[in-house]
């Protein structure tokens, strides 16, 4: 029982670590100055952190962080730059907690401890980036002073109840795994987004007509549905909508044939084309957000949306779409056809 108390504190710490490694130093050290924890034997490798010079540090760098987090973007870059900072420093509080176990327990904890701090700072980092794109700057505090609260709370538990603490914060990291694919295909986008809306900042390019060409595998997906001629083909990113995940770089697409549809095409991970999505008798309008313009297709009907993102690179192509779809007239209800 005594080894699996200090591996869930050990553990317990090197999560917390992924979102806040100052607080949670600050916090372990300022408990252990003051006594308001008594170190057991195994933990004597802590007492470290009640040095004052270690409180001094930790707290001047959680004192820059609380204030970098609540700032929009700034968070992000504070967050980038901790990419390889909080997984090593959880990694590290792993180790003086665990003390000296057999080598082989030791490296597998390091190396549990540093992915399961480096799985919640991904959380941590994808969730600002979200939050990012909100116009207003309060839900950046909102989530910051949330964390903060999450950290003070779950280290002071985690000292008097290191197993069942230990146990939510692991249920929890099972479901960060099977969340983490998405997150970390939504950073991908938003940084691509950030890129793009900077490169047109410089460039300042501005669409007359859309591009009337198809890399070749999706062209001959298209031929599979029938004989059609690409009218125009546009790359964009997927948002909301039935059969289509969302965040997926992919095309946008209408035909001279079918003038009345309008496909979406998108690749498997290892190449292929998924998925060839045929959108009919759709309302049309354009929304312009922070880092993209969203097209909104609409069927009250049917009462489905499917939203597709276009980048800034080239100012009004999410317009120009949305002009031409306009011209067309969608009758049939969406439905989703082989590749």
């Amino acid at each position: 029982m005594e080894t699996l108390e200090t591996l869930s504190l050990g553990l317990g710490l090197a999560a917390l670590s992924g979102l806040s490694l100052y607080l949670t130093v600050f916090c372990t050290g300022m408990a252990i100055h003051f006594g308001w924890i008594h170190l057991a034997p195994q933990y004597h490798s802590l007492s470290v952190l009640g040095d004052p010079a270690i409180l001094i540090l930790s707290g001047v760098l959680f004192a820059l962080e609380f204030f970098a987090d609540k700032i929009p973007w700034v968070d992000s870059v504070w967050d980038a730059v901790h990419t390889i900072i909080r997984p090593v420093g959880g990694a590290f509080l792993a180790t003086r907690a665990l003390g000296h176990f057999n080598p082989v327990v030791d490296v597998f904890a390091v190396l549990l401890a540093g992915t399961m701090s480096f799985g919640w700072h991904s959380v941590k980092a994808s969730t600002r980036l979200v939050v990012n794109t909100s116009p207003e700057p309060f839900s950046n505090i909102a989530v910051s002073t949330a964390e903060n609260a999450a950290v003070v709370g779950a280290t002071a538990l985690l000292w008097k109840y290191p197993i069942p603490v230990f146990s939510c914060i692991a249920i929890l990291f099972l479901l960060i795994l099977y969340f983490l694919p998405r997150l970390w295909r939504s950073i991908a986008i938003k940084i691509w987004l950030i890129a793009r809306k900077l490169n047109y900042m410089w460039t300042g390019d501005k669409v007359d007509s859309l591009p009337t060409r198809l890399p070749s595998q999706f062209e001959k997906a298209i031929r599979r549905v029938g004989e059609n001629e690409i009218r125009w083909a546009v790359p964009c990113i997927s948002g909301k909508g039935k059969y289509v995940g969302a965040n997926r770089f992919g095309y946008l697409a209408a035909t001279t044939e079918e003038p009345s549809k309008v496909y979406f095409l998108t690749k498997k991970l290892f190449g292929g084309v998924s998925k060839v999505l045929e959108l009919e008798h759709f309302k049309v309008s354009v929304d312009r957000r922070l880092l993209y313009d969203e097209l909104d297709l609409y069927s009250s009907g049917k009462n489905r949306r499917y939203t597709f993102r276009f980048d800034r690179s080239r100012e009004g192509v999410a317009a120009k779409v949305a002009e031409e779809l306009e011209k067309q007239e969608l009758l049939v209800a969406p439905k989703e056809l082989q590749a």
